[in-house]
């Protein structure tokens, strides 16, 4: 079977890390923070929590590989139960509500260029066609996403370089921390901004679900999350620093198409839709990476329980195809069904538990002596699984504390995956699997 080179993979990560979440969240941010510092603390900070979280993953991955991501590890390292519920989390949240908010931001990008445009049209035909391609062959799924995604990064370079050179009356941006700032770093309001943050740099895990896919996954998993996290770090620092550098702040307060108000501002009505319609395009590279990295995890839950063993069925190349299509009517639900940022919220706290207790597995690993020979360890341990812990716990204290609701969804869906698996594995003994 054809396998997914180590480019490929740090383009999975690429793409489904780039998406949503940096072209929508600063103007939420803006609404409880007004310090240039501190806003571009929040993005390093993230950032610095995705890469020590994806140095986690990678010996994660390459002690325990195979697809599935939290699925794998959990249940490996805790109990079957542990990993169905993440698997269930994945499966019903996990990717479905990305596809679905990378989908929205685009239909909103695109209709925002041509107002007679359906928004939510244009993301539901998104996410249809990019289901039809990644059910064809490895060779079309590879080629697809490494082709958006080098065509994301080149734009998203362009843009910030069209910005600077020819934009008008750039702000003048101070960067040094002022008075206030230190408290500021350690209020709720920073905490319930980094709640967004960290969605922007959800999907630093992905390739982990391709694990099984991967060429040589044990010596390319630690290069691929590395590389692909560290690359989107820079790239988010420089992305949030042009949009601050292109508009005043009550501009882009409170606003959800954060890079078309930008370049309005910053080069006029026409080249700012021109902008925008570039914008749309980058967020194709984000569907493609989640409609392909999503499915596997379907994949190996059906492998392991016969109540879902028709997600398991491959076609003749080995691709998913009953999974990836249910999860494209999974992500279509969500977008005819439900507000973009009640989706947002809901999600990042439930991915945010799943990441959680796999990072707390490294600990489980390495006492239950379960490394490989030879295998990668993360760099800095404990200390750096230690860090995205805490900065996690931080976050996830503050989405239930500032929005009840959407953190009592996110528990709800666990809770239901716990029962649907107390059901099932009580079938799987019936029948004598």
């Amino acid at each position: 079977m054809q396998k997914f080179s180590k480019m490929t993979g740090i383009s999975v990560v690429v793409a489904n890390m780039i998406g949503t979440g940096v072209f929508t969240s600063l103007g939420f941010q803006l609404l409880g923070i007004q310090s240039y510092f501190a806003l571009m603390m929040l993005w390093l900070i993230g950032g610095l929590t995705a890469l020590c979280g994806a140095l986690t993953y990678a010996e994660l991955g390459a002690n325990l590989p195979r697809s599935g991501g939290e699925y794998n590890f959990l249940g490996r390292l805790y109990h079957p139960c542990a990993g169905f519920i993440s698997g269930w989390v994945s499966a019903t949240v996990g990717f479905a509500a990305p596809v679905a908010l990378a989908a929205m931001t685009f239909g909103a990008y695109l209709s925002a260029v041509f107002p007679g445009l359906s928004g939510t049209l244009s993301a539901v035909t998104l996410v249809a066609l990019l289901t039809i391609v990644h059910c064809l062959y490895h060779s079309a799924s590879s080629k697809v996403q490494q082709v958006f995604t080098v065509l994301k990064v080149l734009l998203i370079l362009l843009f910030c370089l069209i910005l600077f050179v020819w934009g008008n009356s750039p702000q003048a941006i101070n960067l040094m921390p002022q008075a206030g700032d230190e408290t500021l770093l350690f209020g709720g309001a920073f905490a319930v901004a980094l709640i967004y943050v960290n969605y922007a740099y959800t999907g630093w895990n992905a390739v982990t679900y391709v694990t099984s896919e991967l060429d040589n996954p044990q010596r390319n998993l630690p290069i691929v999350l590395f590389f692909g996290t560290g690359t989107v770090m820079v790239l988010y620092l420089l992305l949030n620093f042009t949009f601050l550098n292109s508009a005043p702040i009550n501009i882009l307060e409170g606003k959800l198409e954060i890079g078309l108000i930008a370049a309005e501002h910053a080069l006029g009505g026409n080249a700012g839709k021109i902008m925008g319609g570039v914008l749309a395009l980058l967020l194709i590279s984000t569907v493609s990476a989640m409609t392909m990295a999503g499915p596997r995890v379907l994949q190996v839950i059906g492998e392991d329980f016969t109540l879902f063993n028709k997600l398991s069925r491959v076609n003749g190349d080995g691709i998913p195809a009953t999974a990836i299509v249910f999860q494209c009517l999974l992500a279509i639900i969500f977008i005819v069904s439900a507000t973009f940022e009640s989706v947002l919220i809901f999600s990042s706290f439930v991915l945010g538990i799943n990441t959680l207790f796999s990072v707390i597995g490294v600990f489980v690993l390495r006492y239950k002596k379960l490394n490989v020979k030879g295998a990668y360890r993360t760099f800095g341990y404990p200390v750096v699984p230690l860090i995205y812990l805490a900065v996690t716990l931080w976050t996830l204290a503050y989405v239930l504390i500032s929005r009840p609701q959407e953190g009592l969804i996110g528990l709800a869906i666990i809770i239901a995956g716990g029962l649907i698996y107390a059901v099932t594995a009580n079938k799987e003994q019936d029948s004598g699997r």
